[in-house]
């Protein structure tokens, strides 16, 4: 067996992700379904394989940052023969975002196989990834959590152990509660600003020097004031994590209130523009809401 670390994904985090790997000196072995975007990971040093199952022939440990359950279905051939063959003897670590339940069941089913299954999900946008300071969680038997740890070193600024599958990706779920909220509150915020008059560049001092200034808002406060709308976290991928969200707290009987009208700012958003924006796009569907008050506004006027 080979000594390379095999890699699934390479978009818009799993590309820094495995290129700080690369850059690391881990012996990377990757996968895309689009080969150009590869081409980064090769001049940085890492193997690039033909085919996924390429990547589990040559590697004991499989890292995947897959776009979401029916891309990492696909791509491990899951309910067929196949994914046992490609199971058997690896470690398959899930960096992903999917539902809790989802990789309960995917776990057991790699265990089934006589593989070792780890959830490593990650907190963090693409500046943060680049830079090796995400925030990671992992979930797993210790022994398994133990041969991925050292790996995750070289991305993150911290680990932490949740236990057991799948509380890594219940933390992330939390986690993303709080995120979600607030970059939505940052864009109302920003936008009862400018409709109001106001000074943006004053009103951005107050924020960054205030007791609510965080890396979070800064950056995403920046964006709104140039209207950069490049993805680190992408409109559609965020609407994701919200109905990922949703559906876990409604499986077990939690109430989310501030996520349910997030879900639908960030539905609206995606529908207005295009889903690969950035999450501070959620802007859009203030703004498309202010315009329909405006004109109701104007059309009650108009019929008195």
């Amino acid at each position: 067996m080979s000594s390379h670390i095999g890699f699934l994904g390479l978009g818009l985090m799993g590309e820094p992700i495995a290129l700080n790997l690369a850059r690391a000196g881990v012996p990377l072995l990757v996968w895309n379904r689009t080969p150009e975007r590869t081409e980064p990971l090769h001049a940085a040093g890492a193997t690039v394989a033909a085919t996924a199952d390429d990547v589990f022939a040559d590697s004991e440990i499989v890292i995947a940052m897959l776009a979401h359950a029916e891309a990492i279905d696909e791509v491990l051939g899951r309910r067929t023969p196949r994914f046992t063959a490609l199971m058997r003897d690896r470690t398959f670590v899930h960096m992903g975002t999917t539902a809790p339940a989802y990789s309960a069941a995917l776990g057991a089913e790699i265990a089934a196989a006589g593989g070792a299954y780890v959830e490593a999900p990650v907190s963090g946008s693409r500046v943060p990834a680049q830079r090796g300071e995400l925030a990671g969680m992992v979930a797993g038997k210790p022994a398994d959590v133990a041969r991925v740890r050292p790996l995750l070193q070289h991305v993150c600024s911290e680990v932490v152990e949740c236990g057991a599958v799948p509380n890594a990706l219940t933390t992330k779920l939390a986690v993303n509660i709080f995120l979600i909220t607030l970059v939505t509150g940052l864009a109302e915020s920003f936008h009862f600003a400018a409709k109001s008059g106001l000074d943006l560049a004053a009103f951005a001092r107050v924020l960054d020097s205030g007791p609510m200034a965080s890396a979070v808002s800064r950056l995403k406060l920046d964006k709104l004031l140039r209207q950069d709308y490049s993805a680190q976290a992408a409109l559609a991928d965020v609407l994701q994590n919200n109905v990922l969200v949703r559906e876990a707290a409604a499986a077990s009987g939690i109430a989310t209130p501030l996520i349910e009208t997030c879900r639908d700012l960030f539905a609206e958003a995606t529908q207005l523009a295009i889903g690969a924006e950035d999450m501070v796009g959620v802007v859009h569907a203030h703004e498309s809401r202010t315009a329909a008050l405006h004109n109701a506004a104007r059309q009650n006027e108009e019929e008195r």
